[in-house]
């Protein structure tokens, strides 16, 4: 046995591999125990083509949801590993208010995974901001973590500072669609449009829920010359069976 190897084990002797949903002894650092790997839900196909909502049933890979084709997004499409729940939910509080930045190891595989043909070099990696304010009392951008890792992951340029936040914003939580697009109007800006003219820009976020703030983005993106946007999250927000009933009749969301 190595001197890397007697260090691992004494290690895990001292500090054991503990699954990052429940906090139960594991075998290896980042895996997660029977029971949390049965709870997590993964987002593949089928979905909405450009927000990637999961459906129930197979509609062809370029049906849309209701709400994406009443209100098409600024976003070329939106993919999330996860959906927003059980150990999914616990690992993005742990990281945003348990200062578990570690966790980011374990998330940023998934979300590559999920988005793999849009992180090539021709992409750029720009995460959605925090307000001086809020990440002087954070310490951190979570949002900027992930984009670090999926950087170091496959490659992708990293541009940290493309859009900044100038307004700060309450916490959007309870709020419902409306009120969340309000919150974050003129609350981001692009500071250099040079950096984004001509690229695809994959926003990186650590969690979907009505897609205001990715809206809001992409808008400005966009304006200042981005070829296209895409949104990567960790996780996205699921009203339960909505999907195929947004889908057959077309409903806002």
């Amino acid at each position: 046995m190595g001197l890397p190897s007697i260090l691992r084990y004494l290690l895990d002797l001292v500090l054991p591999p503990r699954c990052p949903g429940c906090r139960a002894m594991v075998a290896d650092d980042g895996r997660f125990c029977v029971a949390c790997w049965q709870e997590l839900r993964f987002i593949t196909a089928p979905m909405c083509a450009r927000c990637g909502t999961p459906f129930e049933h197979d509609m062809g890979p370029a049906a849309e949801c209701g709400a994406c084709l009443a209100e098409p997004p600024r976003y070329a499409a939106a993919r999330a590993a996860l959906v927003y729940g059980g150990p999914a939910r616990k690992l993005l509080l742990a990281l945003k208010h348990g200062d578990r930045q570690h966790l980011v190891s374990v998330m940023a595989p998934h979300m590559a995974r999920a988005a793999a043909p849009w992180l090539d070099g021709d992409a750029l990696l720009v995460p959605v901001p925090l307000h001086r304010g809020r990440l002087w009392r954070r310490g951190f951008n979570q949002s900027a973590l992930l984009a670090r890792a999926l950087a170091r992951i496959s490659g992708a340029p990293l541009a940290i500072d493309a859009l900044e936040r100038v307004k700060p914003t309450p916490a959007s939580r309870g709020m419902g669609r409306k009120a969340r697009i309000a919150n974050v109007r003129g609350a981001f800006r692009v500071p250099d449009r040079n950096r984004v003219a001509g690229r695809r820009i994959v926003l990186v976020d650590d969690v979907m829920t009505s897609g205001a703030t990715a809206d809001a983005c992409a808008r400005l993106l966009r304006r200042a010359g981005a070829r296209d946007v895409h949104v990567l999250t960790f996780a996205r927000a699921v009203r339960e069976a909505e999907p195929i009933r947004q889908a057959a009749a077309a409903d806002p969301e």
